[in-house]
C-alpha cells in the first residue's frame, strides 16, 4: 500500500489530484494480493481490485507487463547498479532509478516517442488552453 500511497501524494502535489474511488489496484494473483487484510484494506480505501474470485475477467495483463519490463531491466541487468543486489536497500535504490527512468525518460512507442511525464504534462496543458473565438 505504500507505493500506493506515495502515488496519490505525488498526483496531488502535482495539482492532479486522484480520488481513490476512481482507482483499480492492478495486481496478479500471489497471495499477498489476495490476502483478507490486504483486500479490506483497499475497500476501506474505495480501491476496486483488478482480480477477484476465480472466473473474473479482470485483465491483469499491464501488471504482468510492467513487472516483466521491471525484473528484465532492473532486477536481473547491471543498467541501474553494478553488479549483483547484496542488501535490501540496494535494491530499493535501483528500483527508485528505475521507476524514475520509466516515467520520466523512457521513449514510449504508443506516446508518438515521448516520455510518459512529458505526454501527460501535454495532456493537462491541453486541458487547460483557453477557448479562442471562432
Amino acid at each position: 500500500m505504500i507505493p500506493l500511497r506515495m502515488s496519490l501524494w505525488e498526483r496531488g502535489r502535482q495539482g492532479h489530484p486522484i480520488h481513490p474511488q476512481q482507482l483499480r489496484a492492478h495486481s496478479d494473483a500471489g497471495s499477498q494480493y489476495t490476502a483478507v487484510t490486504y483486500t479490506d484494506k483497499l475497500a476501506l480505501d474505495g480501491i476496486a481490485p483488478s482480480i477477484g474470485s476465480v472466473g473474473d475477467a479482470y485483465d491483469n495483463a499491464l501488471m504482468v507487463s510492467i513487472n516483466g519490463l521491471y525484473k528484465a531491466e532492473c532486477i536481473r541487468t547491471t543498467v541501474f547498479h553494478d553488479g549483483p543486489y547484496k542488501t535490501i536497500a540496494e535494491v530499493e535504490f535501483a528500483t527508485a532509478g528505475w521507476v524514475d527512468w520509466y516515467n520520466n525518460r523512457r521513449l514510449h512507442s504508443s506516446l508518438d516517442y515521448v516520455p510518459p511525464a512529458e505526454f501527460e504534462q501535454a495532456h493537462y496543458a491541453s486541458l487547460n488552453r483557453e477557448p479562442h473565438p471562432a
